[in-house]
């Protein structure tokens, strides 16, 4: 099995860690890959981080933009998810060329599933 590589090009993967290199972004991100494919509402989010409504609106937008996460409606809330393809996407474009193109193991299709 083959792991699709979801981030291609290199501005791609410069969004993605730009949204992750602020401290209230990174937690969302971990929290929402804690949350499963179930993902979760941001006013769990909210109450689960700490953080206000539209600070953490401002935050999954953030995270959104880069791919990293998605949402859908449901009844009257959003439900966030952790876009993990695109996580393990990035894992594997950051590892590409790891221990100087010998196999070492990190580029093996492993990646973080689901639950």
């Amino acid at each position: 099995m083959e792991l699709t590589l979801n981030v291609v090009h290199e501005s791609e993967a410069v969004r993605a860690l730009a949204a992750l290199a602020q401290v209230q972004r990174l937690r969302a991100f971990r929290a929402l890959i804690a949350a499963g494919p179930e993902g979760t509402t941001p006013g769990a989010l909210s109450e689960q981080l700490g953080i206000g409504g539209s600070g953490l609106s401002f935050h999954l937008k953030e995270l959104a933009h880069a791919g990293l996460v998605s949402s859908e409606p449901r009844g009257r809330n959003l439900i966030y998810r952790a876009n993990f393809e695109r996580m393990n996407g990035l894992l594997a474009y950051l590892t590409e060329h790891c221990c100087q193109g010998q196999a070492c193991g990190l580029n093996e299709p492993s990646g973080c599933s689901p639950c």
